[in-house]
């Protein structure tokens, strides 16, 4: 049966890239539009901060981005500098349609190359391997800032919290660690109607944290 997802990525995920290498296992019925959004936007209005915010949680992210790509078989060499600005990459991903291989050879650059994405050279040069000599005007005339804001709140909408999230039916999936998930509810949709499924898509909070100043102990 054909159906149809998104796929929401910011090029500054590596988790984004390395889905996207394994997004060939999905099913050829399956019509997959690729949607590139903002995840600073996303991590702004759920209120969180992204692996790099964290510092431990940056080192463990990185290693762990590294020992994936090793044992999938992905080149992968992390960017000289991180986090980057990503907004030049993604709107000039828009205004050329989103063309699977105009976003492969964008996430190429950036995390198998190890390029120099945080620069404007870096984003120059990118263009210039895609025969774009003016990229600002490229973006300009298309629209791609008002495609890309329309977008990152269209994920919003959609409860959409992190990238890469594969929406599927108004189900979400989550990460590269969620990827055998969304392929088993491919082959079987009833996957989430599950009595215990159902239980927990309900479940109630038991306790809720309010935002104060952190404590190691409580009082």
């Amino acid at each position: 049966m054909h159906q149809n997802a998104r796929w929401f990525f910011d090029f500054v995920s590596p988790f984004s890239y390395l889905q996207f290498r394994t997004l060939h296992r999905l099913p050829d019925s399956l019509e997959l539009n690729l949607t590139p959004v903002l995840f600073a936007g996303l991590l702004a209005h759920w209120g969180q901060k992204g692996p790099a915010e964290i510092s431990p949680k940056r080192v463990d992210t990185y290693r762990y981005c590294r020992w994936y790509a090793t044992n999938s078989n992905i080149p992968f060499k992390m960017p000289p500098a991180h986090p980057f600005n990503p907004l030049p990459f993604l709107r000039l991903a828009v205004a050329l349609d989103c063309e699977p291989e105009i976003v492969k050879v964008i996430f190429h650059y950036i995390w198998a190359k190890g390029k120099p994405a945080h620069t404007t050279e870096g984003f120059l040069d990118l263009a210039s391997s895609l025969g774009i000599n003016d990229p600002e005007l490229v973006i300009l005339n298309t629209g791609a800032k008002d495609i890309l804001r329309r977008n990152t709140d269209s994920a919003i909408a959609a409860g959409i919290y992190g990238v890469p999230t594969t929406l599927i039916n108004e189900e979400r999936f989550w990460g590269i660690d969620q990827t055998q998930m969304m392929l088993d509810y491919l082959d079987n949709p009833h996957l989430v109607e599950a009595p215990e499924m159902k239980r927990l898509t309900n479940l109630p909070q038991g306790a809720i944290r309010r935002p104060q100043p952190a404590k190691i102990y409580p009082d």
